[in-house]
This record gives structure tokens, C-alpha cells and sequence, in this order.
């Protein structure tokens, strides 16, 4: 079931939304302030946001900015019945997926909805740090990615051997098998597939030529969750367009 959050102050148009996706199956719920919106993103988490622009007390670019900071991964359609291009351009510009200009026909909003909740692909995240994978996973889920988690290199060798994987989440650390070295032995057996590498300090070693067929990058912890997700999404997009 979808989650979805409304935030407009313009109550019977929200609950008019509402009633739509309610009979569509998705589950919503209702805020009519930028400080209300917030409150209900930090207890729980959203599959998509439909957000006002304008909004009483903290307008809905500035909720969108702030809610972004508490949920990276959050996907948050903007909406207005008034002309406001700079803050508009501002939500995009920051990450917003668009916007929808009242008054819109619901099936667009089902559409938009249907579009961008769907699963973006699979992600195998390679770590033996249990509160690194901890602190990534509701990331990765949040942007509709579906993870599945490796503690060592010969387990990621196994579910890449039988499963599905469009991006790979590689520690350089890891024990046993090195995640150079288990890249490496993916490429001579031709199952290598996009890769984003993490390292925790600037004395790993560098991956070399043999680790550049799919390379996607490397990312040095702690990062910006808005910094994965991108690395991340280039990443799947490269493995299904291949």
C-alpha cells in the first residue's frame, strides 16, 4: 500500500485528493501547514509527498527544503494555483520531481503517482558494518529501491551468481574477500554489473584499471544521503539501459 502525504491549507481540496487515492488503494494522510508536514515526516516515513507551495507559516518550498534534510530519498510533487515560478524553479532545482498547477485533473495526479512510486530496481549493498547498512538501507527504500545486504564478499558472490542486481554498494574493507577483489573476480567471469564503491578513509588503495568496467564512482564515509542516491541512480540506470 502507497503511503501518501498531502500538505495544502486549502482543506477541502486535500480531503477531496484524499477521498481519489483512498478509493485508488493508497493510504493518506492530511497536513495543512509546512510545520505540521514536518512533524508527521519525522515519525514516519512517505512514498510520495503532494506539497502546496503556498503554505501559512513556512511556505512549501522552505518544507520541502527541510523535509528533504530529514528524508533524503523522499519523492514530493509540488502543486499551486498561483504564478510562482522563482520558487517553483527553487523546489526543482533542489530535487522536487515537478509540479501540478491547480486546478489538475486527479488522473494526472494517479498517473504522476503511479509513475513514481514503482520499483526503480535492485540493490545489493556489500558492508560488514551493521550500522552503516543500518543508516543506508531506509534511505535506499525510501527512493524505491529494493536492497538486499551482503556482510562478506563470498555471500555477494553468491546472490549476484542467482539473483538479479542492478547496482552494486561495494565496501573496499571487506574480510576474507576484499571488495576489490571480489569486483575483480565478477569482471573475469563476466558478471560484473554498475558499481558504486564506499571507503572509510583515504589510505584504501585506489581501484585500479581492473576495476573500471563498471565502475560507477566512489563515495568516502560519512556522505551526503543526497550523494548516494544520485551515485546510486546512475548507477541502476546504466545497468537497465544495458
Amino acid at each position: 500500500m502507497t503511503r501518501v502525504l498531502i500538505v495544502d491549507d486549502d482543506q477541502d481540496h486535500a480531503e477531496s485528493l484524499a477521498d481519489v487515492l483512498d478509493m485508488r488503494g493508497h493510504q493518506t494522510e492530511l497536513a495543512f501547514s509546512g510545520e505540521e508536514a514536518l512533524e508527521l515526516v519525522r515519525a514516519r516515513d512517505f512514498d510520495f509527498v503532494l506539497l502546496d507551495v503556498k503554505l501559512p507559516g513556512i511556505n512549501g518550498v522552505d518544507t520541502f527544503l527541510e523535509l528533504k534534510t530529514i528524508r533524503p530519498g523522499a519523492k514530493v510533487m509540488m502543486m499551486t494555483g498561483f504564478s510562482v515560478e522563482q520558487l517553483v524553479a527553487q523546489a526543482i532545482e533542489a530535487g522536487a520531481l515537478g509540479v501540478l498547477y491547480k486546478p489538475f485533473a486527479t488522473v494526472k495526479l494517479l498517473e504522476t503517482l503511479s509513475e513514481q512510486v514503482k520499483q526503480r530496481g535492485r540493490v545489493l549493498v556489500v558492508d560488514d558494518d551493521p550500522d552503516f547498512v543500518d543508516s543506508i538501507v531506509p534511505t535506499l527504500e525510501g527512493a524505491n529501491y529494493e536492497v538486499c545486504v551482503a556482510e562478506t564478499g563470498a555471500e555477494a558472490l553468491e546472490k549476484l551468481k542467482h539473483e538479479q542486481i542492478d547496482c552494486l554498494l561495494l565496501d573496499l574493507r571487506l574480510p576474507v574477500l576484499s571488495g576489490p577483489e571480489l569486483y575483480a573476480r565478477l569482471v573475469e567471469t563476466g558478471r560484473a554489473v554498475p558499481t558504486v564503491l564506499v571507503t572509510g578513509g583515504n589510505d584504501d588503495a585506489q581501484p585500479g584499471d581492473r576495476l573500471k568496467p563498471q565502475l560507477n564512482g566512489m563515495l568516502f564515509k560519512p556522505f551526503d544521503p543526497n550523494v548516494l542516491l544520485a551515485a546510486i541512480s546512475s548507477a541502476v540506470e546504466r545497468s537497465q539501459a544495458a
